[in-house]
């Protein structure tokens, strides 16, 4: 999925839920304009000095609450309908002025929270709060203009109507800047909520991609460790059993030793099975500690003797320890590589060459025989191969030799002697 462009985010429209809080809310305004009309006029405090009847006021009341209903579905009409009502209604001097105000307040301050059209929420709040302030202005001149204002108690340092006037203006000026200012944030809270949520979601998709491809990485490993390991074993265990059923009845001794091979090879192809099966079981991470290494290449080797193969092997540079997992990947490539040779080759004889270089392990097996193998891009060998020195960085060079016989060749960095000292 694409990140939106926060920039031109569009507001989705409410909820049933928030449709059903407005009609509550507008139920609430309602009953508060009621209550404070009957009170304002109870007490005869009428906000402009003198109100119309009753039943009026509480008409202009309702009229002024019933827009509320749909304010978050259609913000812009609420604000343009209660404002064009509030200045009706102060023609008329109706005898409560909070409520109206408070009306609209809301009003201004959804559009600014709502309204999709961002530049129609700003153009079209900053209009209502022009069209008041002119209406206020008219309302300040009609009122000088007309008979003096009883300020009988007055008693500051400024000029009462001077101050009446001040005092109008600044209270007007926090009131729709407020108004203005809260909406706004409301709608800037909003779109960085709508942005935490895609965040989320796309961290909570690439966790389950980083999971699902943990998952496969690890069924890749240990395919290739159940390739190599049952690959090998049972190559040399068909050979080493083909040989004592043909030698059986003319030479037992022989039979019985590579009968022997048989039982070892299984239980060496067990033991490592039984590992992988305890990774599999584990929650850690597999001991590499516990897998084959550079140590156990001897053993691989007489493994391959026993399967009637002429094996050489040469170690060249200066030997040094390298990374376990560095060790398991080249005992890995030679036992692809010795299995390939016994099953397919047709060799009597292979090299096993190792090569400590300055920065690098390199392992080489050739054989004599007829210079091809397993060991092709369609099989899983190479394959597992290359993605074994993969991991490493490493690279592998696989073929027939030009004179005869075939030719693996895997390099593995490591770290120098003198980083390793």
């Amino acid at each position: 999925m694409e990140e939106p462009v926060w920039n031109e985010w569009r507001r989705p429209g409410p909820t049933p839920a928030q449709r059903r809080r407005d009609i509550g809310i507008t139920v609430l305004v309602m009953l508060c304009a009621v209550e404070f009309t009957v009170l304002v006029n109870s007490v005869g405090a009428f906000a402009f000095g003198r109100a119309p009847d009753l039943r009026e006021q509480l008409a202009w009341m309702l009229a002024l609450s019933l827009p509320l209903v749909v304010r978050r579905r259609y913000p812009l009409a609420v604000m343009l309908v209660v404002s064009a009502l509030f200045i009706a209604a102060q023609v008329r001097q109706v005898g409560d002025n909070l409520v109206p105000s408070a009306i609209l307040f809301l009003a201004i301050f959804t559009v600014g929270a709502w309204e999709q059209n961002r530049k129609v929420a700003r153009w079209s709040r900053i209009g209502v709060i022009v069209a008041m302030f002119l209406w206020l202005g008219f309302s300040l001149v009609r009122a000088l203009l007309g008979p003096a204002g009883n300020f009988k108690d007055a008693a500051g340092p400024m000029d009462p109507v001077l101050a009446n006037v001040l005092y109008g203006l600044e209270f007007n000026i926090f009131f729709f800047a407020f108004a203005f200012v809260v909406g706004e944030m409301a709608w800037t809270a909003a779109r960085r909520q709508a942005q935490l949520s895609f965040q989320a979601e796309e961290l909570q998709r690439s966790q389950e991609q980083n999971t699902r491809g943990a998952i496969a990485a690890e069924r890749m490993r240990i395919a290739r460790d159940l390739h190599d390991v049952v690959a090998h074993h049972v190559s040399v265990m068909g050979i080493q059993a083909g040989a004592a059923r043909r030698v059986l009845d003319s030479d037992p001794a022989l039979a019985r030793d590579a009968l022997q091979t048989v039982e070892q090879t299984a239980r060496t192809a067990i033991n490592e099975l039984r590992g992988l099966l305890g990774v599999l079981r584990a929650d850690a991470e597999p001991d590499l500690r516990a897998t084959p290494g550079l140590d156990d290449l001897p053993e691989l080797l007489d493994n391959a003797r026993a399967a009637g193969l002429e094996v050489s092997h040469g170690v060249y540079g200066s030997p040094r320890e390298v990374s376990s997992a560095v060790a398991l990947s080249a005992y890995r490539v030679v036992q692809e590589a010795l299995t390939n040779v016994v099953k397919h080759a047709g060799a009597q004889h292979v090299d096993v060459r190792m090569r400590f270089l300055d920065s690098a392990l390199e392992v080489e097996v050739t054989d004599d025989g007829r210079g091809r193998s397993a060991v092709s891009d369609s099989g899983f060998g190479l394959v597992g191969m290359r993605e074994r020195l993969a991991v490493h960085g490493g690279s592998l060079e696989a073929g027939p030799r030009r004179d005869a016989g075939y030719l693996v060749r895997a390099s593995l960095p490591t770290a120098s002697s003198e980083e390793t000292a």
